[in-house]
């Protein structure tokens, strides 16, 4: 398992910004954007150069060539210095052959095609993945110093197009022997449900390593005075899987072509819980395990994204934000890959 020295918690509003990408005056927001949080982690002056090209190579490929582009800039802390991520994600038309795309010189468009091969240069970690009809996405990492960390667990949140503010919270941490996730969706949107999905996630992170029943059982009575939500937690002990769920918080265990569904109770964490029970499940070798609100429709399928049980936790978050996700709702995903 990989080592990580921490929690992870969804960051406070200032920590990330989404820019939708989709004129040409866009690529200065996300330059913008990429420039503040340099500057707030005192990046050295020549790796925030190398990180705003990289933002903007993603921004102009992005305009150019997809449709409904966004791009996330965020601090990410997984042990040591906090450096910055960038996602993008798109609905289309997809890349066929992503391999040739993050190569140098590769072009479909009749461009140099420099984009994809420059940001794998300039980052520190990229992963991109693809499929037609479905979207892209691409994640890249920068450090402030050149560094190579794999990781066990990402979350991505979107709050719902007019706010700033997300409703969806999520936090993972690592327990001895395994990994803890909890996702919260805070009823309806904004600040109050931020709140809500905040104070539950911390009633869990207090004491990852407890059974996920109690965990749920002590943020339902710890949110009871908000307007509460809906909350999920899993935990991982090599291939055995635990989960407790009150509402609709969509689990799922990926395998290569299948998922396999985890079953939450009805409910509303703070306000009714009849009844919480945990489950047992068994999870094979390279399995992902992903909790998600109903900002990503469950309808996504398996089968039509092969291989993405595989990849880079933040990948795979992407890529069912961009497959599935709606800007009607606050959006949530939370992926461990034990």
């Amino acid at each position: 398992m990989v080592a990580l020295s921490g929690p992870l918690v969804a960051q406070a509003p200032g920590d990330l910004r989404w820019v939708r990408v989709e004129d040409p005056s866009a690529a200065a927001a996300c330059r913008g954007a990429a420039m503040t949080l340099a500057g707030r982690l005192e990046f050295p002056a020549a790796r925030a150069d190398q990180l705003t090209l990289a933002v903007t190579e993603a921004a102009t490929n992005l305009h150019k060539h997809a449709s409904q582009g966004s791009m996330l800039l965020r601090i990410a802390r997984h042990g040591g210095r906090p450096g910055i991520e960038m996602v993008t994600i798109d609905a289309g038309p997809g890349v066929r052959d992503t391999g040739a795309a993050m190569r140098d010189g590769h072009s479909t468009s009749g461009t140099l095609g420099i984009g994809l091969g420059a940001i794998r240069r300039l980052a520190d970690f990229t992963d991109l993945y693809s499929v037609p009809g479905y979207g892209t996405a691409l994640v890249a990492r920068f450090w402030p110093s050149p560094r190579a960390e794999p990781v066990a667990y990402a979350g991505l949140v979107r709050p719902i197009t007019g706010e700033t503010e997300c409703g969806d919270v999520f936090g993972a941490a690592e327990t001895g022997s395994g990994l803890t996730g909890v996702l919260c969706d805070g009823l309806g949107h904004g600040p109050l449900a931020a709140r809500a999905a905040l104070e539950a996630v911390a009633a869990v992170m207090e004491d990852p390593a407890a059974e996920p029943a109690v965990l749920v059982e002590r943020a339902h009575r710890r949110i009871t005075h908000t307007r509460g939500g809906a909350i999920g937690v899993v935990q991982t002990d090599g291939p055995a899987v635990r989960f407790a769920g009150l509402g609709n918080i969509a689990a799922t265990i990926l395998a290569d072509g299948s998922r396999k569904g985890m079953l939450s109770v009805p409910g509303i964490a703070g306000h009714q819980a009849r009844s919480i029970r945990q489950f047992e499940y068994t999870a094979g070798d390279g399995a992902a395990i992903i909790l998600h609100s109903d900002g990503i429709s469950g309808r996504w399928e398996a089968g039509a994204l092969p291989g993405l049980n595989g990849r880079d936790p933040l990948i795979i978050a992407a890529m069912l934000l961009a497959a599935a996700g709606t800007r009607r709702d606050d959006a949530g995903v939370l992926v461990l890959r034990p």
